[in-house]
């Protein structure tokens, strides 16, 4: 099956979007601007999309078909971390509870940190169990930003602690 990716920009720096003809398979923090496939499937057009919406504030949810890789653990972390509402946070030991590993979150820590999708499969929402913000893929300042900007949106008070 062919792939195919999109460049935007963001808020948050300049993402790579990648694709099949019908699922996202991945976003990259850091990614230098790229060349595009010349032909663009509707799934990336679509992410883009939602991606706009969501940094402008007017999606809570995203709807792009998705097919993250990773092992079945990880599939079960990452489908887990959908549940997380915009503008909540989570702990892993509550990730890890939810999935019937009372004593993996470190595992869960882990399955987060390989989250190919990150901002549309909510990895940025958590959180140490004292809510201080702990490692994100994208960088900390990243994380910060994005927690702040569903605050903001959904008029939440603190979801973390001290940073």
């Amino acid at each position: 099956m062919s792939s195919y990716s999109k460049t935007i920009d963001s808020p948050i720096g300049v993402l790579v979007l990648t694709s099949d003809e019908h699922y996202l398979k991945s976003i990259e923090f850091d990614a230098a601007m790229i060349e595009e496939s010349l032909w663009i499937p509707e799934v990336l057009l679509e992410a883009q999309k939602e991606l706009a919406e969501y940094f402008s504030g007017t999606r809570h949810h995203f709807d792009v078909p998705l097919q993250p890789q990773g092992t079945p653990f990880q599939q079960l972390v990452w489908k887990q971390l959908e549940g997380v509402m915009f503008g909540s946070t989570k702990s892993y030991s509550e990730i890890a509870r939810a999935i019937g590993s009372e004593n993996g979150s470190r595992a869960v820590g882990m399955a987060n940190g390989q989250n190919p999708i990150p901002i549309i499969i909510p990895c940025h929402r958590i959180i140490g169990h004292n809510g201080k913000l702990t490692g994100y893929a994208g960088g900390l300042t990243r994380k910060k930003w994005l927690l702040l900007h569903e605050q903001n949106i959904s008029g939440g008070g603190g979801l973390f602690g001290t940073i």
